[in-house]
């Protein structure tokens, strides 16, 4: 990963700020300047932060649900829809076409969700009542054998990335401390002590008769339309394009244009391409941060684009999303806490009959 140091803080070279994971892990407050450069209110600041250096371990995780989520999309749709749940408003399990982007059903993605942390959470029977889309129980696709390893693969990653991001918290805490409403609250606190985690598989589908490939003046957010994640912190991992073949498991290929992949406006309001290193994290700033800080630390707006490209009928996108937030009770503003605001996004971006959030 190509990197420029300024001072104390390096920055990709497209302007993301890089942390190496050790320092995250062993000295945490000594990445503020770091911190306060990706999160911060200055014009150029991306809301995003690069976590460079990790484990041995990752790679591999990360290839292997990757691969996983293909696999599972490209699974006959009846057997798919055995694991989609509509008394979560399509929160655990599978979504496909349940999302309104754009002003219309999306069916450019399709989405698998579930809680890495813990399988089903212990809160009242109230709670799981009022929210289903939060407090329900993760489904497991491990009667499907092509699939069979789907669970253990997700929480491997999952627990992971989770883990990343309570250390990150902490590192963020000196900076995030002087703009929250309530100074007394602590971002790592909230995010470990939550019951409301929620990750998302994701398999972009290339472009098909029903959504075909883009023309030249393609929209820049093509494959997924311009958004802000409703959680604190979201991390996310580097995307894996695949290439379908004629038979056998698909092939791992670079994006389909040097145009695909991940945009996102600074808080100048310039629009940027960033790229995650396969061997990286990301992490952004969501919506509940926003409305915790009221409006001093603003959530990220990002968007993927397809790329035209002659070839990219046959490449699909897989990538992964933890959604870190507190618990539906957390007062995030004096009129909201987190499960009004939650039901709030829900509702803007689903209809009734039930669906999910972007979480």
């Amino acid at each position: 990963m190509a990197t420029v140091a300024t001072s104390d803080i390096t920055l990709t070279a497209e302007g993301a700020v890089s942390i190496p994971y050790n320092t995250l892990v062993r000295s945490p407050l000594s990445l503020t300047a770091s911190i306060e450069k990706a999160f911060g209110s200055h014009p150029d600041s991306l809301g995003i932060v690069i976590v460079r250096d990790l484990p041995p371990t990752y790679a591999p995780a990360r290839e292997r649900l990757l691969k996983l989520a293909y696999r599972f999309a490209n699974l006959d749709p009846s057997v798919r829809e055995r694991y989609a749940d509509p008394k979560s408003r399509y929160s655990f399990g599978w979504s496909h076409g349940k999302e309104i982007m754009n002003g219309k059903p999306d069916t450019m993605k399709g989405s698998y969700y579930a809680n890495p942390v813990l399988d089903e959470p212990t809160v009242s029977a109230e709670l799981k009542q009022a929210y289903p889309e939060y407090y329900g129980k993760n489904i497991w696709p491990n009667d499907t054998a092509e699939v069979a390893d789907f669970e253990e693969a997700f929480k491997d990653l999952g627990r992971f990335v989770f883990k990343v991001g309570c250390q990150l918290a902490v590192a963020c805490q000196p900076f995030a401390s002087s703009y929250l409403s309530d100074s007394s609250l602590s971002l790592a606190k909230l995010i470990s002590s939550s019951q409301t985690v929620k990750a998302r598989l994701l398999h972009y589908f290339p472009p098909s008769a029903e959504n075909p490939l883009p023309a030249e003046d393609e929209a820049i957010d093509s494959w997924c339309g311009f958004h802000l994640d409703h959680s604190l912190l979201t991390g996310l991992c580097s995307a894996m394009y695949l290439h379908r073949e004629p038979t056998g498991d698909p092939t791992i290929v670079q994006a389909p244009s040097p145009t695909s992949g991940l945009y996102i406006r600074t808080r100048g309001g310039n629009l940027t391409k960033v790229s995650i290193p396969a061997d990286c994290l990301a992490f952004q700033t969501g919506e509940a941060l926003e409305l915790a800080t009221a409006g001093k630390l603003r959530a990220t707006p990002h968007c993927v684009r397809v790329g035209a490209a002659p070839d990219a009928e046959s490449i699909s996108r897989e990538t992964f999303a933890l959604f870190m937030q507190p618990n539906v009770d957390q007062q995030l503003s004096e009129t909201e806490n987190f499960g009004q605001f939650s039901k709030r996004i829900f509702d803007e971006h689903y209809k009734d009959e039930g669906a999910g959030a972007s979480m």
